[in-house]
């Protein structure tokens, strides 16, 4: 525990990381966007707070950054009061945002050229997860820089995996959400085909989820749909947000991914809904309005 953590962005997501960390037991040092709210959160969990990410930079060996797209983090490791103003060589940058690899790379090589390394290490599992400290993280970046983060990374998630090089923890955390929000809008309208053609809803989500048709999405989303229970713990904007820069992958590619672009559509509906701030699990309102029938 001799590596003093800084972390930045205490969000959905990023106060329950921190909140792990802490508990392991690291030095921690925490930023984020919102005045005083790092103040306070620091004052509950026996660390230091610092007014700019630059500040967390000066008293951090690794920094940790999670926060929502790609614009944030450069502002926040490249920019005016960023971490590379408070950088010191040999200082690890963590960024656990999702954002999209080309971006990745670019503030990497911008970090780089300071002697300041940095691994891509989103997350998977939902605020739950980070809660309990069993996310899935995937990281991409130099071995010997991973070897260096995995105890870190071991406060906060449950299963740690070395994906290759810097950019490619990215990738694959888009394509899994991609797959997801697949899956999700899927599940959404088989349960509006179970309804209307008079399928007993319990009967459904019983029988699928022990057969093919089951998922993580069944699991997790099928009683938010059914009940219009969309307390967030994944906002629709930020899925959004995720499959649109996977399509952008995929067709710089040149492999087509007619799913995810037609869940993306429904996640547009869904935002035009006004459930942006909510969690995803309102994608049900968009698959209502096709099907011109309420769950």
């Amino acid at each position: 525990m001799s590596e003093r953590i800084g972390f930045l962005g205490l969000g959905i997501m990023g106060s329950r990381m921190a909140a792990n960390v802490a508990r392991a037991g690291f030095p921690l040092t925490v930023w984020t966007h919102t005045p005083g709210k790092a103040d306070s959160w620091a004052a509950e969990h026996g660390c230091a707070a610092c007014a700019t990410p630059a500040e967390v930079a000066r008293a951090s060996d690794i920094v940790v950054s999670m926060v929502v797209d790609g614009e944030q983090v450069s502002d926040i490791l490249l920019g005016p009061d960023g971490v590379l103003e408070g950088a010191h060589p040999g200082l690890l940058c963590v960024d656990s945002s999702t954002i999209a690899p080309a971006d990745s790379r670019r503030i990497g090589a911008a970090l780089g050229e300071h002697q300041v390394a940095m691994l891509d290490a989103p997350v998977t599992g939902s605020s739950p997860r980070a809660q309990d400290g069993s996310l899935t993280i995937m990281a991409g970046g130099a071995a010997e820089d991973f070897a260096r983060a995995k105890p870190l990374l071991e406060a906060m998630g449950s299963l740690i995996v070395h994906v290759g090089e810097l950019g490619q923890g990215e990738m694959l955390k888009l394509i899994n959400n991609a797959l997801g929000a697949a899956n999700a809008a899927a599940l959404a309208e088989a349960l509006l085909l179970a309804r209307a053609t008079g399928v007993d809803l319990d009967a459904f989500v019983e029988v699928t989820s022990a057969g093919s048709g089951g998922s993580v999405q069944m699991t997790a989303k099928s009683t938010p749909m059914r009940e219009h229970d969309f307390t967030t713990l994944f906002k629709t904007a930020h899925m959004l947000k995720d499959v649109r820069l996977c399509l952008e992958e995929s067709q710089t590619a040149g492999v087509p991914f007619p799913s995810a672009a037609h869940a993306r559509n429904l996640l547009v509906a869904t935002m035009g809904r006004g459930h942006g701030d909510d969690d995803y699990a309102a994608i049900i309102g968009a698959a209502e309005g096709l099907a011109g029938l309420r769950l």
